[in-house]
C-alpha cells in the first residue's frame, strides 16, 4: 500500500511539474492555433497527420501532428500562413491565405483517399486494411464475403500473424498466450479468458481488430504472445440507421442479427442483438501403442464422433451522454445465454499382440451446458480542453454461471454383449469480475505526450466439480470423493504505468513503464485428497515491473521502419491450477498443476512498411525470450480404468525457457479495378529446454504459415472470393502435427439499390480441415486425428436501412492493406 501511495504521490508531481504555460511574450507574438483532422466519409479521426505552416516562399515556418483524437495544436507566430495537411496515402489538403493574428480554431479539415478515380476507391472493397501504430497494427474490417454467418473466432483466423486452431485455440505468431480484449479492456464477452465465447458472437459484430506485438505500457502486461484488441461496432452517423442480418446454412445452422443506432446531437444509443441455431458434427481417432508386455491389449484403437448443437442469444445495449462539448458519459449492458447439447460417441477397439481384436467398448457421453454471462460498464470522459488533455475513468461488473452436465453410459460389446456402470459428471462454475480503470493524459508543447493511469481487475472463480459412479449396474450412484472437489480461485491484479512519447522531425518514440502486483489463491473443498500427495491450497504474490519502448522513423511518405521491445507475463488461469483431474474420456485426463508459477517473456520487434502505387508491403522480424514457459506434457499415471485401459495424464509445467525467432511479411496488389490479389507470410522457429521428473522435454520447432486471397468483381454487382490457408508441419517435446490446408470460397450479389446483399459461403472447401498429429514417449505412442467441424455452406441475406453499404474503410498511417478479410 506504501508502494502505491509513493507511486502514486510522484505520478502528481510529474503531473503538476509537466503543466505547460500559455504564457507568450509581447516579443514572441504567437499564437495557438488548433482544429481536428478527419477521414471524409467515416468522420473518423486521423492520428499522426502532419499539419504545416508555410510562408509566402513556400518555406514551413512550424507545424505539428494530431493526436488520437484527430486534433492538433500549434503555437504559431503572427503572419497570413498556407496551412497543409498531409497524410500517407491521403489526398493532401491545403488552406491558404490564413491570417494568424489571434487564438484561433479552424473548421474541421476532411481528407480522403488518394485514389486515381472515385471507382478504383469503390473497388477496394470489404476486406481487412491495416494501419501502423507506434505499438500495433490496426485491421479494419470490411465486409469479407467469408465471414458471413461466421463467428468472432472464425473472423480472427483470417488476420495476419493470428491462427485459430480446430478445437478454436487462438495463436499469434504461433503462441497460443494472447491476451483477448473487447473495446479496450478485459470482457465477458470474450469468455474470461476462455476462448469459447467468440464462438457464439457473430463476425458482423466486430469493427476492427487491433494486433499488438508490442504493447505500450497502457495495456495490460498478461499475455506473452501480445494482444488482439477486437473493437465492436459503434455508427458515428447522426439519426436512426442500421442493418439485418439472417443465415441459413447446412449443416443445419441458422441466425439472425440487428445492428441499430440512433444517434442525436446529445446521445448516441446502439445495440446489437443476435441468436444462433448451429450443428456441429466432428470427428476424432486415436491410436495408442503400449510397449508394456505384461498387457493383455497393447493396441487400442478409438472412434470419436462429436454431435454439437449450439443455442446462443446475444445483446449489448448502451447509450452514450454529451454532457457537453468536453465530456460524456456511456452505460452499457451485455448479455450472453448459451443452451447446448452434445453428444459424443467414443468406439474404443482392442488389440493383442498379433493385432486380433480382442475387446471393443462403446462409450456414450450426453452433455448438456447452460451458460449465462453478464456485464455491465460505466466510462466517463472528461475533455479539458481541445489539445488532447483529457482523463477518463471506467467500471466494469461481470457475472457468468455455467453448468454442465455429462451422462457416460458404456458397454462392451465384442466379446460378449455387458453393460458397464454409468458415470454422471456434473461441472458448475460461477465467475466474478471487476475493473476498475483511470487514464490521465497530458500533451506537452507541439508533440509530447505525458499519460498515466491505473487498472484494476479482482477475480473470483468458483468451481463445482462432481463425479458419481453407478455401483455396479444398480442404478444406484455413489460419489466419487476421490474426484469430487469444489475449487476457489481468486486472481487479483493492480497495475500502475506512466508513458511519455514525442516526435522530432521524421522519428517517433514512446517510452513506458508499468508495475503490475498479481495475488493468486486457490483452496480445495474435498472429502478425499489422501492421494493427491500435493498441497492443494496455495497464496501467492508478484509483483512485477514492464518497460516498453516503441520507435518510428519515417523514411518517405509512404515508407517506415519500427522498433519495439516490451517484457510481459504468463500468468496461469485456474484450470491449470486445479488439481484435480477433469475427463475427456475414460482414459485421457487433464490434471491442473498447482505449483505453476507466472512465465515471463523479453521481446523485440523489427517492422518495415513500403507502399507503391498498385502493391503495398508489410514485413517484421520478431525474437522472444520466455523463462519458466508453460508446456503440457502426457504421461502414463500408472493406473488403470475398470476396463483395464492404461490412465493417461496430461498436465502442465514450468520449463525452464523458450526461445522464439521469426519473420512475417504481408502484400497486396491490385493490378485492376476488378482484381485484388493479397497474403501473409509467418515463418518462425522456437525451441525449449527442461525436465520435468528426469524426463528431458526439450525440443527444437520450425513452422510457418501463410495465407491468401483473390477476389474477382464481376458484371452484375457480383463478386466472387477465395481464400487459401496453410499451416506447415510443427512440434513440441512430444508431439509432431502434420501441415494442414482449408480453403474458403464465397459468392455475393448486391440488390435493392446496395440497400441489400445476398450472399453464398462454401467453410473448408475439401473438408480438409484435420489436425494430424503424433506423439512418442518411453511407455506409449499416439496417432491421433482430429476435425471440430465438417465442411460446412451458408446463405445471408443482409439488409441496410438509412445506411449504405461499407465499402470504404479508413487507411491510415501505412496505407490501406488489405488482407483476405476475415474467414474468422
Amino acid at each position: 500500500m506504501r508502494i502505491s501511495f509513493t507511486i502514486c504521490l510522484f505520478l502528481a508531481s510529474i503531473l503538476s511539474y509537466a503543466q505547460p504555460s500559455d504564457r507568450v511574450t509581447e516579443l514572441e507574438r504567437e499564437f495557438k492555433v488548433s482544429g481536428q483532422v478527419l477521414e471524409k466519409g467515416s468522420d473518423l479521426p486521423l492520428e499522426y497527420a502532419s499539419v504545416s505552416f508555410l510562408d509566402s516562399s513556400g518555406k514551413i515556418v512550424t507545424g505539428g501532428i494530431t493526436d488520437v483524437n484527430g486534433e492538433y495544436d500549434v503555437k504559431v507566430p503572427e503572419g497570413t500562413y498556407t496551412i497543409q495537411y498531409d497524410f500517407i496515402s491521403f489526398k493532401t489538403r491545403r488552406l491558404t491565405g490564413q491570417v494568424i493574428d489571434n487564438n484561433i480554431k479552424l473548421p474541421v479539415v476532411y481528407m480522403e483517399l488518394d485514389s486515381e478515380s472515385l471507382d478504383e476507391v469503390l473497388v477496394r472493397a470489404e476486406t481487412t486494411e491495416v494501419q501502423v501504430r507506434l505499438d500495433k497494427k490496426i485491421y479494419n474490417i470490411g465486409k469479407d464475403l467469408t465471414t458471413s454467418g461466421a463467428t468472432v473466432s472464425d473472423a480472427l483466423n483470417n488476420v495476419p500473424s493470428v491462427t485459430v486452431d480446430v478445437e478454436g485455440n487462438i495463436a499469434l505468431r504461433g503462441n497460443e498466450n494472447v491476451r483477448i480484449l473487447i473495446n479496450g479492456r478485459p470482457s465477458a464477452i470474450a469468455g474470461f479468458g476462455s476462448t469459447d465465447a467468440l464462438r457464439q458472437l457473430p463476425a458482423e459484430a466486430i469493427e476492427r481488430v487491433e494486433v499488438i506485438t508490442s504493447p505500450s505500457a497502457r495495456y495490460d502486461a498478461e499475455g506473452t504472445a501480445g494482444i488482439l484488441n477486437i473493437i465492436l461496432r459503434k455508427e458515428k452517423t447522426l439519426g436512426l440507421n442500421g442493418s439485418v442480418i439472417a443465415n441459413l446454412g447446412y449443416p443445419l445452422s441458422s441466425g439472425i442479427n440487428a445492428n441499430v443506432n440512433l444517434r442525436t446531437e446529445k446521445f448516441n444509443i446502439f445495440n446489437t442483438t443476435g441468436y444462433r441455431y448451429r450443428e456441429s458434427p466432428g470427428n476424432a481417432f486415436f491410436e495408442n501403442r503400449y510397449f508394456s508386455t505384461t498387457r493383455e491389449f497393447p493396441l487400442v484403437q478409438e472412434s470419436r464422433d462429436y454431435d454439437r448443437l449450439g443455442r446462443n442469444f446475444n445483446s449489448n445495449l448502451g447509450m452514450e451522454y454529451f454532457i457537453n462539448d468536453q465530456s460524456s458519459i456511456t452505460a452499457s449492458g451485455f448479455i450472453r445465454i448459451g443452451d447446448d447439447d452434445d453428444v459424443t460417441t467414443n468406439i474404443t477397439n482392442e488389440f493383442d499382440g498379433n493385432n486380433v481384436l480382442g475387446r471393443t467398448t462403446i462409450r456414450e457421453e450426453q452433455e448438456t451446458e447452460d451458460d449465462k454471462n453478464y456485464q455491465i460498464a460505466l466510462n466517463y470522459r472528461n475533455k479539458f480542453n481541445d489539445d488532447g488533455h483529457e482523463l477518463t475513468a471506467d467500471f466494469q461488473y461481470e457475472i457468468s454461471d455455467e453448468t454442465e452436465d455429462a451422462i457416460i453410459g458404456e458397454y462392451i460389446s465384442v466379446p460378449t454383449f455387458t453393460n458397464l456402470p454409468t458415470e454422471i459428471v456434473t461441472t458448475v462454475e460461477d465467475q466474478t469480475e471487476y475493473l476498475f480503470q483511470v487514464d490521465y493524459v497530458l500533451p506537452i508543447g507541439e508533440n509530447a505526450q505525458f499519460e498515466a493511469g491505473y487498472r484494476g481487475n479482482l477475480e473470483e472463480t468458483i468451481t463445482d466439480f462432481t463425479v458419481e459412479e453407478e455401483v455396479n449396474t444398480s442404478g444406484v450412484f455413489v460419489r466419487n470423493d476421490s474426484l469430487s472437489n469444489i475449487f476457489a480461485f481468486e486472481q487479483n491484479v493492480h497495475a500502475l504505468y506512466t508513458q511519455y512519447g514525442n516526435k522530432f522531425g521524421k522519428f517517433s518514440f514512446l517510452l513506458g513503464l508499468r508495475m503490475e502486483n498479481t495475488q493468486l489463491k486457490g483452496e480445495v473443498t474435498a472429502a478425499d485428497v489422501s492421494t493427491s500427495g500435493i498441497d492443494l491450497n496455495f497464496d501467492k504474490d508478484y509483483l512485477g515491473l514492464f518497460p516498453t519502448v516503441n520507435l518510428i522513423y519515417e523514411l518517405g511518405e509512404r515508407e517506415n521502419i519500427t522498433l519495439g521491445y516490451n517484457r510481459r507475463i504468463n500468468r496461469p488461469r485456474h484450470w491449470f491450477l486445479n488439481p484435480f483431474p477433469s475427463r475427456s474420456s475414460e482414459a485421457n485426463v487433464f490434471q491442473g498443476n498447482p505449483g505453476l508459477d507466472p512465465a515471463y517473456a523479453s521481446a523485440f520487434d523489427l517492422g518495415y512498411l513500403r507502399r507503391w502505387d498498385k502493391i503495398t508491403l508489410t514485413s517484421s522480424i520478431y525474437y522472444q525470450y520466455e523463462t519458466d514457459s508453460f508446456e503440457r506434457i502426457q504421461e502414463d499415471t500408472g493406473e488403470l480404468t475398470p476396463n483395464g485401459i492404461p490412465i493417461i495424464r496430461t498436465i502442465p509445467i514450468n520449463l525452464s525457457t523458450n526461445e522464439r525467432i521469426g519473420f512475417e511479411a504481408g502484400i497486396l496488389y491490385n493490378p485492376a479495378k476488378w482484381l485484388r490479389f493479397n497474403g501473409s507470410f509467418n515463418f518462425f522457429r522456437f525451441s525449449t529446454e527442461g525436465e520435468f521428473n528426469g524426463v528431458d522435454y526439450g525440443a527444437d520447432n520450425t513452422s510457418w504459415f501463410a495465407r491468401g486471397s483473390a477476389k474477382v468483381s464481376l458484371p452484375a454487382k457480383i463478386d466472387w472470393q477465395t481464400n487459401a490457408f496453410y499451416r506447415g508441419p510443427t512440434n513440441n517435446a512430444q508431439t509432431e502435427s502434420e501441415g494442414m490446408l482449408s480453403i474458403n470460397l464465397a459468392f455475393s450479389k448486391d440488390l435493392f439499390n446496395d440497400n441489400a446483399t445476398l450472399g453464398f459461403n462454401v467453410s473448408d472447401l475439401f473438408n480438409s480441415r484435420i489436425r494430424r498429429s503424433f506423439t512418442s514417449t518411453d511407455s506409449f505412442t499416439s496417432d491421433s486425428e482430429f476435425q471440430w467441424r465438417e465442411r460446412s455452406f451458408n446463405l445471408s441475406f443482409t439488409y441496410r436501412f438509412n445506411q449504405k453499404k461499407e465499402r470504404q474503410r479508413n487507411g491510415r498511417e501505412g496505407g490501406d492493406f488489405e488482407d483476405e478479410g476475415f474467414e474468422g
